[in-house]
């Protein structure tokens, strides 16, 4: 299926915000673009203000500010939220893999964002209008902003969550059954346990009685359970852990010296003196060589285009 991302009509250069301008972001328009088709949302301009409009920002309790105009001090609140009513039921229907927000705007920021108290202070502690609602409709989509993408870590985890959503959608579109989805916990079985071993023996167990429980709550359970896996951050550590896991596939066909390597390989990617890519790659090469098909089936070891470059990072 094709890979659909929400996304800041802002980040793809396009003219919409307050000022009249753009917040694009080459990477996410020219690199992760040649591998998603975008779905971009503006709840600002599609709420009916025009280009360019006063700023607006967050004033009030920050469980539930109001959107305000800073100059006018006029009210939008009402008119966002009946843009979120009609539109995120419209979004849901597209089968998104994920959405990318503008960090800090009022309207979409899904952190962090300014709320001005009566006294005109602000705090750090609100979320735009739109991303509220939307993350409150879709829980278990994938969502991040432009700001932090621009940590290679969380980059990197956002786009793993996006593309398994994308084939966990691709199964789903294909008529789920337990066989189905036996399969696919078998093949996600390394990359869960790069992020969440926990995770990974409950859902194992859910699987396991899955002939025991109603089919669609074992899909949604099983879904919840694979974003939040998925959502704990991965560390070196975890990931030596599955590359050892991994190598002991090898251990009747490798030499004593081919062993070596590999244990060394490993230890300078732990002791962060080269990145993921470089274990990475000996391990496809051995899986590429000696033809281990289990491995060759878990998609650990390609879980996102490789031109992306996300595991280039020490």
């Amino acid at each position: 299926m094709v890979l659909k991302l929400g996304v800041s009509t802002c980040l793809l250069g396009r003219n919409v915000r307050y000022d009249g301008g753009h917040q694009l972001d080459r990477w996410i328009r020219d690199v992760l673009g040649r591998f998603v088709t975008f779905v971009p949302v503006c709840p600002e301009v599609e709420a009916g203000l025009p280009v360019p409009r006063e700023a607006m920002r967050l004033n009030g309790d920050p469980a539930w500010p109001r959107l305000v105009g800073s100059r006018t001090g006029r009210d939008y609140t009402q008119i966002l939220q009946d843009f979120c009513v009609r539109r995120i039921p419209e979004l849901e229907q597209e089968n998104l893999c994920g959405f990318i927000f503008k960090a800090k705007s009022p309207s979409s920021g899904m952190e962090r964002v300014k709320v001005y108290d009566d006294r005109g202070m602000p705090t750090q502690t609100g979320v735009g209008v739109f991303a509220r609602e939307f993350m409150k409709r879709l829980p278990l989509l994938p969502c991040e902003d432009d700001g932090r993408l621009n940590d290679p870590g969380l980059r990197e985890n956002f786009i793993e969550r996006v593309f398994t959503m994308q084939r966990w959608r691709t199964m789903l579109d294909e008529g789920p059954d337990l066989r189905r989805l036996i399969a696919f916990h078998t093949a996600h079985k390394l990359l869960l346990l790069g992020h969440s071993q926990k995770h990974y023996r409950e859902m194992g167990r859910m699987v396991a009685q899955g002939r025991d429980l109603p089919f669609p709550q074992l899909l949604y359970d099983y879904q919840r359970l694979l974003m939040a896996a998925l959502a704990v951050k991965s560390t070196p550590r975890k990931q030596l852990n599955v590359l050892q896991h991994a190598a002991g596939y090898f251990k009747r066909v490798l030499s004593a010296d081919e062993k070596a390597e590999l244990a060394d390989i490993f230890q300078r990617y732990a002791d962060g003196l080269a990145p993921l890519v470089v274990p990475m790659t000996i391990v496809n090469h051995y899986v590429r060589k000696y033809g281990e098909d289990y491995l060759a089936g878990q998609v650990w070891l390609n879980p996102h285009p490789v031109e992306l470059k996300l595991r280039n990072h020490a």
